[in-house]
C-alpha cells in the first residue's frame, strides 16, 4: 500500500498540467482498439483508455463546475473560517474524499482553490492531509470481503501509517508550508508537491520497520480459527472478480482446499477398513457435505465472472479449475456412495477378508492419496512428465481390478459363500477405487496432456 500510496500522487502530479486535452484522443483510441479484437491485449488495453480518457474529463468538468463557486462570498467565508484551524481543514476534506471516494479528484479541488486564492497555502496542505485520510477510510469499511478479521490488517495498517503521518505534519504544518512555498513558489503546484513529498516519507519512514508493524497488525487482528465451518469458502473474494486473473488465483486455491477435504475422506476409509471402526466411517461420510457445498461456492463464483473481462489463457484456466473442481466433487461421490458404504457392509455383516487382500486394498488407498497429492501439485505446476506418470497409474488399477475379477470368479465355482461374499467385497471395494482414481487422473492429468498432443480423443485403434 505504501508504494501504491505514492503512484496515486503521481497521477495527481500528471494531471496538475492541461492534460484534458488530450482526453477525446484517448477515448478515440480507446474504442477503436476495444472493437478491433475482443480476445487480445489489445482489447484490455483500449479498454483502459476510455477509462483513462473518460477520468481526465470528468475532473475537468468537475474543476469548471468548482470555478463557477470559486467567487461565491458563502464559500469564502466558510473556508475562510476554517483555515484557521487546521484540524478542521483535514476533518473536513477526509469526509469529502470518502463521501467522493476519490482523493485524486479532492486534491486537484484543493489546488484550484489555492491557485486562485480561496484558501492559503496552509490550509490548503491541511486540506490535502484530511484526503489522505478519507481515502484510507473507504478500503477499511467497504473494501473487505468475508467474516475474517485479517482480511481487513491491509487496510487497517494503510490508515494507521497515514494518521500517524498526519498527526506529526499537524504539529510541524507551519515551518512544513514556509518550506514548501519556498521550495515551490506557484501555489497549485505546491499542494501537489507536499501530496508526492508527503506520502514518500510516509513511505520511506515505515519501510524499515514493516517487520514489527505488520506483527502488531496480526496480534490486533488475528486469523480467525478454521473450522467452525469448513465448507465456507476462504478465497472466494467478490472484488477480486473485477481482475481475473486474482479471481482465479483464489478459485485455484479454493479448489486445494476441496482436495484436502477428499484426502481427509480417502484417509478415513482407509483407516476405517484397517480398524473396523464403523464409527469413524460415519463421520467420514459427513465430509462429503464439505466438498459439495464448496463444489458449488467454487462454480458459482466462477460462472460469475464476466467471460468479456477473459483472455484466452483466463478461459483456459477457468475451463481448468472447474474441471479438476467437478472431478474431485464426483470422486467425493463415489467415496461418500460407494466405498465407504461397501466398507461398512462389510463390517456390518463381519466379511473378514484374508490379511493379503486387506493389505492389498490397504495399499491401494495409500496410494489413491498419493495420486490425489499429486494431481493437486499438477494442478499448479502443469508439468507433462508428472502427468504421464500419473495418468499410468490407472493400469495399476485395472490390473488390481483384473486379478480380483479372475479371483472372484474361481470362488464362485468352488461354492464356498462366505468366502464368495468376502471375494465380492474385496472386488466392489477395488471397483470403487478405480473409478475414484479415474476421476483423480481426468481432474490434472488429462488437461495437461491434452494440451501437449499426448492424450488421443479416443483409445480405440484406428484401421
Amino acid at each position: 500500500m505504501l508504494g501504491a500510496n505514492v503512484g496515486t500522487t503521481l497521477i495527481v502530479q500528471l494531471l496538475s498540467f492541461d492534460i484534458a486535452v488530450v482526453a477525446p484522443a484517448f477515448i478515440l483510441i480507446g474504442v477503436l482498439m476495444f472493437r478491433r479484437d475482443t480476445a487480445s491485449q489489445t482489447h484490455d488495453l483500449g479498454r483502459v483508455l476510455i477509462g483513462l480518457g473518460l477520468m481526465l474529463m470528468a475532473l475537468d468538468n468537475l474543476l469548471d463546475l468548482m470555478r463557477d463557486y470559486e467567487d461565491a462570498p458563502s464559500l469564502r467565508l466558510l473556508l475562510g473560517a476554517i483555515s484557521t484551524v487546521p484540524l478542521l481543514d483535514v476533518l473536513l476534506a477526509a469526509g469529502l474524499t470518502w463521501a467522493a471516494h476519490s482523493s485524486v479528484a479532492v486534491v486537484l479541488l484543493v489546488m484550484s482553490l489555492a491557485a486562485n486564492g480561496v484558501v492559503p497555502p496552509n490550509a490548503a496542505f491541511a486540506l490535502v492531509l484530511g484526503a489522505n485520510i478519507g481515502t484510507a477510510i473507504n478500503p477499511l469499511l467497504e473494501g473487505v470481503a468475508g467474516n475474517d478479521p485479517a482480511a481487513k490488517r491491509v487496510p487497517l495498517g494503510n490508515l494507521l501509517t497515514r494518521l500517524i503521518g498526519v498527526g506529526v505534519c499537524l504539529l510541524a504544518l507551519q515551518p512544513i508550508g514556509r518550506f514548501m512555498v519556498t521550495l515551490q513558489p506557484v501555489d497549485a503546484r505546491a499542494v501537489a508537491d507536499f501530496h508526492t513529498l508527503f506520502n514518500v516519507v510516509v513511505a520511506v519512514v515505515f519501510l524499515p520497520i514493516l517487520g514489527p508493524f505488520g506483527r502488531l497488525l496480526t496480534r490486533m487482528l488475528p486469523s480467525r480459527t478454521a473450522g467452525a465451518d469448513p465448507s465456507h469458502p476462504l478465497y472466494l473474494d467478490p472484488a477480486a472478480k473485477e481482475t481475473p486473473i486474482v479471481a482465479l488465483g483464489g478459485a485455484a486455491r479454493e479448489a486445494l482446499r476441496l482436495a484436502d477435504v477428499l484426502e481427509t475422506m480417502l484417509a478415513g476409509a482407509r483407516d476405517g477398513l484397517k480398524s473396523g471402526d464403523r464409527r469413524l466411517i460415519a463421520e467420514t461420510r459427513r465430509q462429503d457435505d464439505v466438498i459439495d457445498r464448496l463444489n458449488i461456492a467454487i462454480k458459482s463464483y466462477l460462472t460469475s465472472i464476466d467471460p468479456d473481462e477473459l483472455g484466452p489463457h483466463d478461459h483456459r484456466r477457468l475451463q481448468e479449475v472447474l474441471g479438476f473442481t467437478m472431478n474431485l466433487e464426483q470422486a467425493g461421490d463415489v467415496v461418500d456412495r460407494y466405498l465407504l458404504p461397501h466398507t461398512s457392509k462389510g463390517l456390518k455383516r463381519g466379511l473378514a477378508l484374508p490379511k493379503e487382500r486387506q493389505a492389498e486394498l490397504i495399499s491401494l488407498m495409500d496410494r489413491l492419496i498419493t495420486n490425489l497429492r499429486t494431481a493437486a501439485s499438477l494442478f499448479m505446476t502443469e508439468d507433462p512428465r508428472a502427468a504421464r506418470l500419473l495418468a499410468d497409474e490407472k493400469i495399476a488399477f485395472r490390473d488390481a481390478e483384473a486379478r480380483a475379477t479372475l479371483q472372484h470368479f474361481e470362488r464362485l465355482r468352488d461354492s464356498e459363500l462366505p468366502t464368495a461374499q468376502a471375494s465380492a467385497l474385496h472386488l466392489d471395494l477395488l471397483r470403487d477405487m478405480k473409478l475414484i482414481n479415474s476421476h483423480i487422473v481426468a481432474a490434472a492429468a488429462y488437461p495437461i496432456l491434452e494440451r501437449s498432443g499426448e492424450l488421443l480423443p479416443s483409445r480405440i485403434a484406428r484401421s
